[in-house]
């Protein structure tokens, strides 16, 4: 009788565990360079919409074999009340977290640091009648949480969003978010005809073609829109976008008079300074 040599079981190779892990629920990609993705909520997660926070991913092991958390500032593009947390990305092909966030799958898990914080919230603005959300690119983040949060339209009679990219398809994401909004059962009813969407690109042919500083120095925005020139009395303003462009209508939206506020400042208009498009 051959004697059998006992099987033994392989231990399982213990994966890294990520700190503050989110499973990844749905990834979208709109163009060859941006793309949506939506991720589980912390139990404990509280919000403000617009506010934003850190999320990556484990980074490349050290000379020591050790691996430090990855984490790159990003908006929360769902609303406060949603039951998931969306977010919306540009893809850079040597980033060092976007080049690997862009390929992130359902089941997949991120890091998620729940301290959300920002400037862009209602609490930062002065009460006003027509509110201005201007952002360029991935800015467009922030708004589509504001976008989809009953508050916006409770304090404002009126609600305009400019969004400039450079090809028709980057506005993809943004256009699709407010063409269902007017059915979206739990605000539709509140937005009414408040909401006044203005997309524009820089380089492909579109409808309406121009930065939106430019189309606003030479009125032709307020034409379009069928409305006065900002005024300190009753416009309000929030800006998201790359630095340049922050910068320039943070000049413009003094020149019209409006003052920059703060969570513990509240004036007329806000600007996001954490993000950069």
């Amino acid at each position: 009788m051959t004697e059998m040599t006992p099987v033994t079981e392989a231990k399982p190779v213990k994966l890294p565990t990520l700190p503050d892990a989110q499973t990844v629920t749905m990834v979208k990609h709109w163009t060859d360079r941006l793309f949506s993705f939506r991720v589980t909520r912390p139990a404990s997660l509280r919000f403000r919409s617009g506010e934003f926070v850190m999320i990556g991913l484990m980074g490349e092991p050290d000379a020591n074999g050790k691996q430090k958390p990855l984490l790159r500032a990003y908006s929360i593009a769902s609303p406060s009340w949603d039951e998931e947390l969306e977010f919306y990305s540009i893809k850079v092909p040597d980033g060092p977290l976007t080049s690997r966030l862009q390929h992130i799958e359902v089941g997949d898990k991120i890091i998620l640091r729940p301290k959300p914080v920002g400037t862009l919230v209602h609490d930062a603005i002065l009460p006003g009648k027509r509110l201005w959300f201007f952002a360029t690119g991935t800015g467009f983040a922030p708004f589509a949480s504001l976008l989809r949060e009953p508050q916006t339209y409770e304090d404002y009679d009126e609600v305009i969003i400019t969004h400039t990219c450079r090809e028709v398809g980057e506005l993809a994401y943004g256009a699709e978010l407010i063409a269902g909004l007017k059915d979206d059962p739990l605000i539709g009813e509140l937005i009414g005809d408040k909401l006044r969407y203005y997309p524009t690109t820089t380089r492909e042919q579109s409808p309406k073609m121009g930065r939106i500083t430019d189309l606003m120095r030479s009125g032709e925005a307020f034409r379009d829109l069928g409305v006065a020139p900002i005024n300190r009395e009753t416009d309000r303003a929030m800006v998201c976008g790359n630095l340049a462009f922050n910068i320039e209508l943070k000049e413009m939206l003094e020149g019209y008079g409006l003052r920059e506020g703060a969570n513990s400042d509240p004036k007329e208009y806000v600007v996001e300074k954490a993000f950069v498009d």
